[in-house]
């Protein structure tokens, strides 16, 4: 029986395909250094003084590939992928080549499996007659007269703003900016700032902001209660990393490294005050 044999044409094309993809593996993992994108004023996620959990996480990974840890900064505004991970000029280098925090479902980079989970919070001065509160259903059944007084700071079109308007308390709502032109403007300014001044009297944000920061405030004491999704809001969200599209080999040894490192990646988000929360959270309510 003769052997069937593709035309040379296409014997040809499909031996460089072969070359291509070898040559695109190994440029896949050859790194002098991890190249880490990141927004320089994002704390507790990132600065440029590496004081953030994904700088932390960026060590880590940099100590088991054996490789300086280097950053591109950007303001994550708008943009941020196309002007960092995806940003290559003519005869350069990208700049970057990891973001170490997205979430699943971001179809700009190329998502990775998930490191951890997180929810949004109420945060919450003690001391202002909201102490007995350790659910969202328990702020929900507060006194009518005092919830109708409170100021709850939240981000627009974040989903507080949406739980409020399911709840009857838009007019409650104290709206930030959730994209600010201003590249001094943090995150955590909703609560270092103003929840501590007084200028509001609860806040609603993402898990490990509120973590963070609840933490960092002396006084007052601010206890951080995570909250369940409902119909309609989704507050839980599982976090990953992000790679270029086509770099499937970079892609599998970053989640290598994610499952090899379950629990020093847990101690970093809890050293950090994340609230961290299974997928029975999304449909779970106390």
């Amino acid at each position: 029986m003769s052997t069937m044999r593709l035309p040379r044409p296409r014997q040809v094309l499909a031996a460089c395909a072969a070359a291509l993809a070898c040559s695109a593996g190994a440029q896949d993992l050859e790194r002098h250094a991890l190249r880490v994108c990141q927004d320089p004023n994002n704390l507790p996620f990132s600065d440029t003084a590496a004081e953030g959990i994904e700088n932390k996480l960026a060590e880590l990974f940099g100590k088991q590939l054996g490789l300086p840890v280097t950053y591109y900064s950007f303001p994550e505004r708008f943009n941020f992928v196309r002007n960092t991970l995806k940003y290559k000029l003519p005869g350069d280098d990208y700049p970057c080549d990891i973001m170490m925090g997205v979430p699943v479902g971001f179809d700009q980079v190329s998502v990775t499996k998930p490191y951890y989970r997180s929810t949004y919070a109420l945060v919450i001065p003690q001391g202002h007659g909201m102490d007995a509160v350790h659910s969202g259903e328990d702020f929900l059944h507060l006194d009518p007269a005092l919830l109708r007084r409170l100021r709850i700071g939240i981000y627009d079109r974040s989903p507080a703003s949406a739980w409020l308007a399911r709840h009857g308390l838009v007019d409650s709502g104290v709206p930030y900016h959730i994209l600010s032109a201003d590249p001094s403007q943090y995150p955590g300014q909703i609560i270092e700032n103003d929840l501590a001044a007084g200028k509001i009297d609860v806040a609603i944000v993402w898990g490990p902001i509120a973590g963070f920061y609840a933490k960092r405030v002396k006084s007052p004491r601010l206890v951080v209660v995570p909250l369940h999704s409902e119909p309609g809001v989704k507050f839980d969200y599982a976090m990953a990393m992000g790679v270029r599209y086509g770099e499937q080999a970079w892609k599998a040894r970053v989640e290598k490294f994610i499952d090899d490192n379950q629990a020093p990646i847990e101690a970093i988000l809890k050293e950090y005050g994340v609230p961290l929360v299974d997928k029975s959270y999304a449909s779970s309510r106390p």
